[in-house]
């Protein structure tokens, strides 16, 4: 057991559940901590659901989901689909890093065809900054957490070259592919993307190079390629050296 936290940061409630859930609970698994931070709860997502009533239900899938796996959730309370990008939104993230001060920070690639992920990618790299800025005082005292990665999204697909590729367990898959359906978009409910099926297969497909039944794959800002995991934090055998 590393004993090490991760923390994902997703635009929309989902995002990083999907994209890295099975790692979420395989570190759980591991005797770890995990939490998703979600910035909206992607509330515009339903052709046919009124905003309101979506965004109680995203919240509740949102609640379900990390129970399901054992993690933790927090949520902000900015709408989906407008999103700022200032100093106010990367404050209060960086507020919450000094907080829960996570080993591992997971997030969106920095280019997307939804405006809230790339602008997330971009909040959460100055938040990791104001987190870790000893000379800037706020509530919590300053905190650098020492990895970040980018999690595999089909939305955030332009440039993304995954070189983390962390194995999963069975159990962790299992575990994770059952909490999934849990989200009505995941199951094609709104405009009938297969996300459930999308991302189950995804697993096979980074998984096989990698010499793995199932993986789920990350960028990393710098560091060696092709880099197989069996858990995020220190002590990985194959593991990045990424102080950036």
């Amino acid at each position: 057991m590393s004993g090490i936290h991760v923390l994902a940061i997703g635009a929309h409630a989902g995002d990083l559940d999907l994209t890295a859930g099975a790692v979420l609970a395989q570190q759980v698994m591991n005797g770890d901590r995990a939490t998703l931070l979600h910035l909206t709860l992607g509330e515009r997502g339903h052709p046919r659901t009124p905003v309101a009533e979506y965004a109680k239900q995203k919240r509740e899938e949102a609640e379900t989901f990390a129970d399901r796996i054992g993690a933790g959730v927090r949520f902000l309370d900015y709408e989906d689909g407008l999103l700022p990008e200032d100093d106010d939104v990367k404050m209060r993230v960086g507020d919450l890093i000094r907080e829960l001060r996570p080993d591992v920070i997971l997030t969106h690639w920095s280019a997307s065809i939804h405006k809230d992920h790339s602008r997330t990618h971009r909040i959460v790299q100055d938040a990791r900054f104001f987190g870790g800025l000893k000379t800037l005082e706020r509530e919590h005292p300053a905190y650098w957490a020492s990895e970040l990665y980018y999690a595999d999204n089909w939305e955030d697909a332009e440039g993304f070259a995954p070189d983390v590729f962390v194995d999963l367990r069975e159990e962790a898959y299992e575990v994770w592919s059952q909490a999934i359906t849990g989200y009505a978009f995941a199951r094609g409910e709104t405009y009938g993307f297969p996300y459930v099926d999308y991302y189950r297969a995804l697993t096979i497909v980074r998984g096989a190079p990698a010499g793995f039944r199932r993986a789920q794959a990350f960028a990393a800002p710098k560091g060696s390629r092709d880099l197989r995991l069996t858990h995020f934090g220190p002590n990985n055998e194959n593991g990045p050296n990424n102080e950036n």
